[in-house]
């Protein structure tokens, strides 16, 4: 059962974003009064098929990943029998305009951005709790021990863009990948003023697979028993717990991380713990005693009333809007990036990704939660609708270029033109394909 969690998670997600994309050029096909022959989600024997009032032939496939739109008068390989006669007002695509054959083009890739807009939406909505990015030990000799950042030290941001979990830390870090100079670092110790941090880099990670980016600087990832919130009227507040303590002993025993200070304290309720911390750098023993609470299941725990170093980026319906389209362009931006890098050689094409990675990623996200699930769909929904905006024939960015062309010319691009082009776009495409299969093969082995 665990095994086929990944390609199932694959299907789903890779299947679900494909057929938004397909639904994009569905919607403005339906505007441009083209007729619409046939819906198709995924490829192969059809499984299933109906045919609506307007014609539309709707099909799902045996092979779910990928899907198409065919509409009256694509050159297409292949005829699709009409299911209904044609109506005086159906249209052919060939006749339609420049411009709504633009439309039809762009509007699958605007529907992947759309798509992970409203994940991002409903992602801040919801709100996600995460563990604010704090180091654990600091090598001396590593780029991070050179620059002066010790242990609990805490990522405010990384070249100005703000850090609140280490996927942010990794992606603002993936921006300089291939490049020379210095990666700024801005970081503070709990409850102390932030200080500035230069690390210098020369052509860094440049044509490297699978970087390591967070581990050749020295990155290694800590969550102390730090307390970053005291609730008013509990038993920490009683018994003099204070924002930014960092908890290193009860009763003797040191405390390493937030989760066991946690399990002492639920092990504990009326119990007197004496409790050893540091507060802006000092050393200092409280004597607490935790509250008795009941749990969900109805057991007696004990309870402080503190939280740890948390951050919940969480907005209201409206205030989210902005949020996710901001999120959504800065990675349409972090993709557009890492592309250009790949093209110019700065990034290996060894770290292209295909379907066997895809399926790996998704499977272990579903098992994370849907939150992470849903947040890694939003990437790839960005993903497949930079790609798919490549002026490559064959993609919807080769139909873009064909279609602008014509507008300039005044006329057409020649058939034998558009035909060795897309002869070329798919070599293009069939050769990333096999590079990013063979590369999760050799991640495999």
């Amino acid at each position: 059962m665990d095994f086929l969690q990944y390609p199932l998670a694959l299907i789903v997600m890779l299947g679900g974003l494909i057929t938004f994309h397909e639904l994009g050029h569905y919607v403005a096909a339906r505007a441009s009064g083209v007729r619409i022959l046939r819906f198709s989600i995924g490829f192969g024997r059809p499984l299933w098929s109906r045919v609506d009032r307007r014609g539309t032939e709707w099909v799902v496939t045996a092979i779910p990943l990928g899907g198409f739109v065919r509409m009256l008068g694509e050159n297409e390989p292949g005829e699709v029998p009409l299911a209904v006669p044609l109506k005086p007002e159906d249209k052919d695509y060939s006749q339609l305009s420049v411009g709504w054959r633009l439309i039809i083009s762009a509007a699958g890739p605007v529907a992947n951005f759309i798509l992970a807009a409203l994940i991002y939406w409903v992602l801040f909505i919801a709100g996600t709790p995460t563990l604010a990015p704090m180091l654990g030990e600091v090598d001396p000799d590593s780029a991070l021990g050179q620059a002066g950042l010790t242990r609990y030290s805490e990522v405010i941001s990384v070249d100005g863009r703000r850090t609140q979990d280490w996927q942010q830390v990794n992606l603002a870090l993936a921006d300089r990948m291939g490049e020379s100079g210095s990666i700024v670092i801005e970081a503070r110790q709990p409850g102390a003023e932030a200080g500035r941090f230069e690390i210098p880099i020369t052509d860094w990670h440049k044509g490297e697979k699978d970087p390591n980016l967070l581990g050749s600087l020295g990155f290694t990832a800590a969550a102390p028993a730090l307390v970053g919130e005291v609730l008013p009227g509990g038993a920490g507040e009683r018994d003099g717990l204070q924002r930014w303590d960092l908890i290193s002993a009860v009763n003797g025993q040191p405390i390493e991380r937030w989760g066991e200070w946690v399990d002492v304290i639920q092990r504990s309720p009326g119990d007197v713990l004496e409790v050893e911390l540091l507060r802006r750098g000092q050393p200092l023993t409280l004597q607490i005693v935790p509250n008795a609470a009941e749990s969900e299941e109805g057991v007696t725990i004990g309870y402080l009333g503190v939280a740890g170093h948390f951050y919940e980026m969480q907005y209201g319906p409206f205030a989210a809007i902005p949020a996710a389209i901001g999120e959504t362009f800065e990675k349409t931006l972090f993709t557009l990036g890492v592309l250009k890098k790949m093209v110019m050689g700065a990034v290996s094409v060894e770290n292209l990704s295909g379907p066997i990675m895809i399926a790996k990623v998704a499977g272990d996200t579903a098992s994370a939660g849907w939150q992470y699930f849903i947040g890694l769909a939003a990437l790839l929904s960005i993903s497949l609708g930079v790609l798919n905006l490549l002026p490559i024939p064959i993609l919807d960015g080769g139909h873009i270029l064909f279609a602008l062309v014509e507008l300039v010319r005044g006329k057409p691009v020649p058939e034998k033109v558009q035909i060795m082009a897309t002869q070329v776009g798919l070599v293009l495409v069939g050769g990333l394909m096999i590079i990013a299969l063979y590369n999760d093969l050799t991640r495999l082995i």
